[in-house]
């Protein structure tokens, strides 16, 4: 059986700078997107390069690596594995002056390991010296094969070896201290003696010559025996960088800088103006005016300003409490103030401790060796008037280092913890040295050994949740579009979703001013109800919402009673939550509430909808409207709410007749009959389906908001333009005549099948809007007929964008826009386009119904969702979206043929990022085949299915097109149309007589 592991020597060694050790400490990087976020720690960095760069490939083995470093490997070769057996080590370059304090392999011209030198002169160091001046550092990972790695295995049971784990102790042998590099990867070294590797003194291993040196030696025998043969090869990366977490704090400062580029890392920075570029501040909450100068460090703090953080300095796990404090504190450049979670007997405390960034913590203390916050230790003594001996005590011998003295006050007998003021004395600042000497008082190496690690984490990430909920908030109120899916996961995983629902709630009861910010406010909810549920439990988020528990609120939210109707929606959650099909039902409902806001938003387009009085035409005279088709080139679902509002919309498209008609159209006359008779046929002649409804009661118009009652668009058409009122006291027959004389008669077609993709719904609802309008005496120009289709596709509850109407209401080549703001406002502007380009667009245009049909609204509901959320691939490809479709209104001024294809195929591209599974396996087959006759393509409107829209390199290539289409298997019942472009748009006629039409 095949097998790998991947073990890692977690370090346990205390670190000073991160409470939680080296392996988690938290670093100020941006991983790939995360699908939960979360802290990149050193550990991470490390996994990831192992697993993405250097394991890739390895045979079955165990992998080991230290986690006190961070590798970065910028570019390695896949290593060759083949008939691989024995023992390799991954190494990195460093200098020499870095080397004198680690270690170096020294290598034969094969690769081969001849030794091990560490903590050498450099004088012992220049054989391993290679050509660029760099030496092969001990610095990362060791691969050991399967059958070493069982040898190894066998010692564990091996005495005196038995002494390295935790088995052989429990057993009662005595513990035995082995090296990896030095004795267990020293003794495969080609130039290694058994009496040299058995009875060598090494730095940093067990002597063989102190008190337990026969067990050293024997432990080492046991090795030369079990090991001595295994090959030992090195392969050394040249590009790659090794960063060992020393003891330094100015190394760790500068290592945090220098990890990243950003310095907002999962942080809430309320002046953000404040904080300089090349400075770090990583999961904190700052408030006010808080200044972090560049080369400065913040981490895990919860801070109120004023507080000046200047260069070089670092401050950790500073809490809420702290703020007051610090004002008054001497704080200078290049200094380390820290908050450490500890547990003192059953005592949980924070202590508070303070060191210069260039102190060395473990040097021997003298005074001319040894600084305290940058200074000489002598200065310390002189300003405090503290003595060397309450520090260390008077023992004799004693090793005395910043590490062990006893500098932090902790707790007074008689007054309680102390905090911040204890550091205060030692600063410079305000304090008692009598004080310090009755605190108990505590060295750094004795706070490391006592941290409350959990203590530390749960504070952490107390801070982590706060920011979280922060940025939540600032990113729905300033209309941000960042990702808070990753966050709504994370807090849901720690069980913090009730904290997160509250400030959602929050969000948008207060935002009564702006239905956008409510409405994505209520998408939020309805992700945290999702990520409750869990993944792939109960059933689909699409769906119904019209549950009556939920309908008081839904009144509230129409009734414009935002706070209200966000409160009721809140009370009702709360029965909702026990189980994952009531989770999903109840985020399907937060999601249909987010669609009253999205509509009454778009609802506001109806300020541009201007109408005046002429004559009402005679009783009987039809008006008749026709209209052409859309062709979308470039800029679609930028038109889609609320995308089109809070981003910005850029939408071109053409006005076309297929095979030389206009395929929508309506005729509309008042009778004397006081009802509304709405008829509609849909579809190609020969095959196409009439439908005649009757309305003699206002009873018979009141599903007019329901999209496939019978003559729904008709009913929305007659109440949009204020026909009919359904909430008024009057009856429909009493309306209709004493407003209109009579009754109405409309009809509507269209030629084109149902979900062609051609925009046939829009427009026509505005050409039935056009015919009402001139048959009750109003007038109106195009724009006002674009924003009145808006209106009423809301008061119809089908959504969509303003696209479909432009298209096929002005005539034309255009190109329209809508700015990121409310009112929803479209302006269209008719592209300058030479004759020869019209001509030439004409003769390479083709349509190809592909035979499939899908409506829009089953693609829309996700594209939403995925805007609301912030998806980066949905926000990033709205960008390119509104930038190909500016691209293409230049390509058509230009005339450009070529550059016209192009923004079609990327437009293509763009559709299906934006709603995959919008290409039916025959539709690629399709394209595929087309590809070599055609400069672009697409299929129209929101794709999946319809028409498919190809623009062809040379002229009349119908004939051309069906034979390629007709060679290729399973595209099924295809047809091709010939297209031209339409330059009147829409079109009204009076006619007096009945006809055929």
């Amino acid at each position: 059986m095949f097998w790998m592991m991947h073990i890692f020597s977690f370090c346990t060694r205390n670190f000073p700078w991160d409470g939680c050790s080296r392996a988690f400490c938290w670093m100020p990087v941006k991983g790939p997107e995360q699908c939960v976020e979360g802290p990149i720690c050193c550990l991470d960095m490390l996994l990831d390069c192992l697993s993405s760069k250097v394991c890739v490939g390895s045979p079955p083995g165990v992998w080991v690596c230290s986690t006190d470093a961070i590798l970065s490997l910028s570019n390695i070769q896949l290593l060759d594995w083949g008939d691989f057996s024995g023992v390799r080590a991954i190494s990195l370059p460093g200098d020499v002056s870095f080397a004198v304090n680690h270690g170096v392999y020294l290598t034969d011209a094969g690769g081969g390991v001849r030794d091990i030198i560490y903590q050498a002169s450099k004088e012992r160091i220049q054989p391993a010296v290679l050509h660029s001046g760099k030496v092969a550092l001990v610095s990362g990972p060791v691969f050991f094969s399967r059958s070493v790695s069982e040898k190894l295995l066998q010692t564990y049971v091996t005495p005196p070896l038995d002494g390295c784990t935790y088995l052989g102790m429990d057993s009662g042998a005595p513990s035995q201290q082995i090296s990896l590099f030095l004795d267990i990867l020293m003794c495969l070294c080609s130039e290694m003696t058994e009496t040299e590797f058995v009875n060598g003194e090494r730095p940093g291993c067990s002597s063989p010559l102190g008190p337990q040196g026969v067990a050293v030696k024997s432990a080492r025998s046991v090795l030369w025996r079990t090991l001595k043969g295994v090959p030992f090869s090195l392969v050394y990366v040249p590009n790659g960088k090794y960063d060992y977490l020393t003891m330094s704090g100015r190394e760790h400062v500068l290592r945090l800088i220098d990890a990243g580029t950003e310095k907002n890392i999962l942080s809430h920075i309320q002046e953000l103006q404040y904080v300089s570029e090349g400075s770090r501040v990583i999961n904190s909450m700052l408030e006010g005016d808080i200044h972090v100068a560049a080369g400065a460090v913040v981490q895990h703090c919860h801070l109120q300003g004023p507080v000046h953080v200047h260069t070089g300095c670092l401050l950790s796990g500073l809490n809420l409490d702290t703020s007051a404090f610090m004002r008054s504190m001497p704080l200078t450049s290049n200094i380390i103030l820290q908050g450490h979670r500890v547990q003192l007997g059953g005592l949980k405390l924070t202590v508070f401790t303070v060191f210069g960034a260039y102190d060395h913590l473990e040097i021997p203390c003298d005074d001319d060796a040894c600084s305290f916050l940058n200074k000489p230790l002598s200065q310390f003594y002189s300003h405090t008037g503290i003595k060397p001996e309450e520090l260390w005590g008077a023992e004799n011998g004693a090793s005395r280092s910043l590490l062990n003295a006893r500098l932090f006050p902790v707790f007074m007998p008689k007054g309680g913890p102390m905090g911040l003021e204890g550091v205060s004395l030692l600063l410079g600042g305000s304090g008692s040295a009598d004080n310090w000497r009755a605190a108990w008082r505590l060295s750094f190496k004795e706070i490391m050994s006592l941290t409350d690690q959990q203590g530390e984490l749960e504070w952490r990430q107390e801070v982590f949740f706060i920011a979280g909920q922060r940025r939540a908030e600032d990113a729905l109120k300033c209309h941000t579009n960042e990702n808070l899916l990753p966050f709504i996961r994370a807090a849901v995983l720690n069980g913090k979703q009730e904290e997160l629902l509250q400030t959602l709630d929050s969000v948008a009861s207060d935002s009564s001013n702006d239905l956008g910010v409510c409405a994505r406010s209520l998408a939020c909810i309805a992700n945290v109800l999702g990520c409750l549920a869990g993944e792939g439990r109960g059933g689909l988020r699409s769906g119904p919402a019209a549950n009556p528990s939920w309908a008081s609120a839904f009144t509230l939210l129409e009734q414009g009673k935002l706070s209200s109707g966000v409160q009721a929606m809140a009370n009702q959650r709360a029965f909702w939550l026990n189980r994952p099909d009531l989770l999903v039902r109840a985020a399907r409902h937060y999601e249909g509430a987010g669609q009253i806001l999205l509509r009454k938003a778009v609802m506001s387009a109806y300020k541009f909808v201007f109408t005046g009085q002429s004559e009402m035409p005679p009783m009987g005279q039809w008006q008749e409207v026709e209209c052409p088709a859309r062709l979308d080139l470039s800029g679609g679902w930028s038109d889609t709410p609320p995308i089109a509002f809070e981003h910005g919309g850029v939408v071109v498209n053409v006005a076309v007749r297929v095979d030389g008609k206009r395929p929508i159209g309506a005729r509309v006359r008042r009778i004397p009959k006081p009802h509304l008779v709405l008829v509609s046929t849909s579809g190609p002649p020969g095959c196409n389906v009439t439908t005649e409804t009757v309305c003699s009661l206002l009873s018979d118009m009141e599903d007019y908001c329901q999209p496939h009652a019978p003559g729904a668009l008709l009913k929305a058409v007659c109440v949009c333009s204020k026909v009919v009122s359904v909430s008024s006291h009057l009856s429909l027959e009493q309306q209709l005549l004493q407003y209109w004389g009579g009754g109405l008669e409309v009809h509507s077609w269209s030629l084109l099948p149902h979900g062609s993709g051609l925009g046939t719904s829009s427009i026509l609802a505005g050409a039935v809007l056009a015919g009402v309008y001139r048959c009750t005496g109003r007038s109106y120009d195009t724009s006002s007929l674009i924003h009145a289709v808006l209106y009423l596709e809301q008061i119809l509850t089908t959504g969509g964008g303003w696209q479909d109407q432009v298209g096929g209401l002005v005539g034309g080549l255009k190109v329209a826009r809508s700015q990121a703001k409310l009112p929803l406002k479209v302006d269209v502007e008719q592209l300058s386009i030479s004759q020869d380009f019209v001509s030439a667009l004409q003769q390479r245009l083709l349509l190809i119904y592909t035979g499939k049909t899908r409506l829009a609204r089953n693609l829309l509901q996700d594209v939403v969702r995925n805007w609301y959320s912030g998806l980066p691939s949905t926000v990033q490809n709205a960008e390119q979206l509104v930038r190909n479709a500016e691209d293409c209104a230049h390509s058509c001024t230009e005339g450009s043929l070529s550059e016209l294809g192009v923004c079609m195929d990327r437009y293509w591209q763009q559709k299906k990022a934006m709603a995959p599974g919008c290409e039916p396996a025959a539709v690629r087959t399709m394209m595929n085949a087309l590809r070599t006759v055609t400069l672009g393509q697409t299929l129209a409107g929101a794709g999946g299915g319809g028409f498919l829209v190809i623009l062809t390199r040379d002229e009349n290539q119908d004939e051309n097109v069906k034979h390629l289409l007709s060679s290729k298997q399973g595209l099924g019942d295809f047809t091709v149309h010939s297209v031209e472009l339409d330059m009147e748009g829409i079109t009204v006629q009076q006619h007096n007589t009945e006809h055929a039409w």
